[in-house]
């Protein structure tokens, strides 16, 4: 079990658009059409992830060895979510869902048809 960050960063080849963002080094931004769903700190093997506020209270109090809560804006909550205690399926799974929050419904709609999300 564990994701390294290279792995993490292929994940993310599979999502429609995604671009990364450099942050002088100490972290870089997961974007969309210029709107952050989340961002990777190499130097501790984390990355923040998008999600809604339920989904980060669920997360954290379900696994609190593998997530925690990051900060919450709005109707969402941020998790934090150690890369070396996840595994990859369920890494994607939370990635791609940061990034449907975030992406316009043109790039979700076939993006949740291609990978059977909600089906």
């Amino acid at each position: 079990m564990g994701v390294s960050v290279d792995e993490f960063l292929k994940l993310l080849d599979q999502l429609p658009e995604a671009r990364l963002g450099d942050h002088g080094g100490t972290w870089v931004s997961l974007k969309v059409r210029d709107k952050g769903f989340g961002y990777l700190w190499e130097e501790t093997e984390t990355v923040g992830l998008k999600a809604t506020i339920e989904e980060q209270m669920a997360l954290v109090a379900e696994r609190p060895d593998v997530f925690e809560i990051q900060f919450t804006a709005g109707r969402f909550g941020w998790v934090v979510v150690h890369l070396k205690r996840i595994d990859a399926d369920e890494l994607f799974e939370l990635v791609a869902e940061a990034w449907c929050l975030t992406a316009p419904k043109e790039l979700v709609t076939p993006f949740e048809a291609a990978h059977k999300i909600g089906q």
